[in-house]
């Protein structure tokens, strides 16, 4: 019988964890031609979720949880949960049932016929806003351009990774991660389904929209250097323009006999310059504090307890 771990990153979801349950009991029974293991990644709660976890575990062998010693975030929880993953497939889903476990056996029906990475797109996106759901299809419209590589729209995290997709993805052990974009990253045989994503059950999204651009940032650095050529794109044209002024500015005085304040000209150029100059000081500092971080060779994170057992090395 195959095995199927489903990884849920988890930060301060006691109000959502009764539903999940219940939903994912529900699933097991339905499908119980498989073994399934359901791995909880408590990314440093400060409420009761990793006392319901561990709860739930005394009644339900079934599920598992790294307990993290701190919050590292969202993204380095999903690589801690492949790490424990001992599943011959994971599926990544949210806590907060915005990710329907109903979805789950078509996930695995398109995995059995081949399919490495199985993918669930969104059709709608309910209980979003406006502003946030055009913020996010701008943003992959840069990052299709910028990475030069296929990247999936209103696509999340939701998805099936066939076993040697998890390998793959454990070999990526950089600091600033940038998981959407790793899955484009490692190819595979790839299968989108389409759903309509549920508003949160219960509790209040972590996400913010500052912590939204740190991400898309990290998306955008970690995979592409196009942002550096910025410097070339820039500095051609604006010396272009720059030689274009100088020759209207010189035959307007001749022609003309029209006297162009120099302090006025001054200004301008100056402000121009400084502004274009501290664009891309800003850019390549990313990369250095990115190069930075790497060089420390810290772990991605470090573990309290894994499932009972307290843990003494990290990983």
């Amino acid at each position: 019988m195959k095995k199927i771990s489903i990884i849920i990153p988890a930060y301060n979801e006691e109000e959502s964890l009764p539903f999940l349950f219940e939903r994912l009991n529900k699933l097991m029974e339905q499908v119980n031609n498989y073994e399934f293991e359901i791995l909880f990644v408590n990314d440093g709660s400060k409420d009761k979720t990793v006392e319901l976890i561990k709860k739930q575990r005394e009644i339900d062998n079934r599920i598992s949880y790294v307990d993290f010693a701190r919050n590292f975030g969202k993204e380095t929880a999903m690589i801690a949960g492949l790490d424990y993953a001992t599943g011959d497939a994971a599926i990544f889903m949210d806590a907060d049932l915005q990710d329907p476990p109903e979805l789950i056996p078509e996930l695995i029906k398109y995995w059995e016929e081949g399919y490495d990475d199985v993918y669930a797109k969104r059709k709608s996106r309910k209980g979003e806003t406006f502003l946030k759901k055009f913020t996010s299809k701008m943003y992959y419209k840069v990052l299709q351009k910028l990475a030069g590589m296929e990247i999936q729209r209103d696509t999340g995290d939701f998805r099936l990774l066939d076993r040697r997709c998890i390998n793959a993805l454990r070999k990526l052990r950089e600091s600033q991660r940038c998981t959407k974009s790793m899955f484009s990253w490692i190819g595979y045989k790839k299968k989108e389904v389409l759903y309509d994503r549920d508003p949160r059950v219960a509790g209040k999204t972590k996400w913010n929209y500052l912590k939204l651009v740190d991400l898309a940032i990290d998306g955008i650095t970690s995979f592409t250097t196009s942002p550096l050529r910025l410097a070339t794109y820039i500095g051609v044209p604006t010396f272009f323009l720059l030689f274009i002024y100088t020759i209207y500015v010189i035959i307007k005085c001749i022609v003309l006999k029209v006297a162009v304040q120099a302090f006025q000209a001054i200004i301008l150029l100056i402000l121009f310059f400084s502004g274009i100059q501290i664009i891309l000081f800003g850019i390549i500092g990313e990369y250095l504090g990115r190069i930075f971080v790497e060089t420390k060779h810290r772990p991605l994170y470090l573990v309290n307890e894994y499932n009972g057992v307290r843990e003494t090395n990290e990983i």
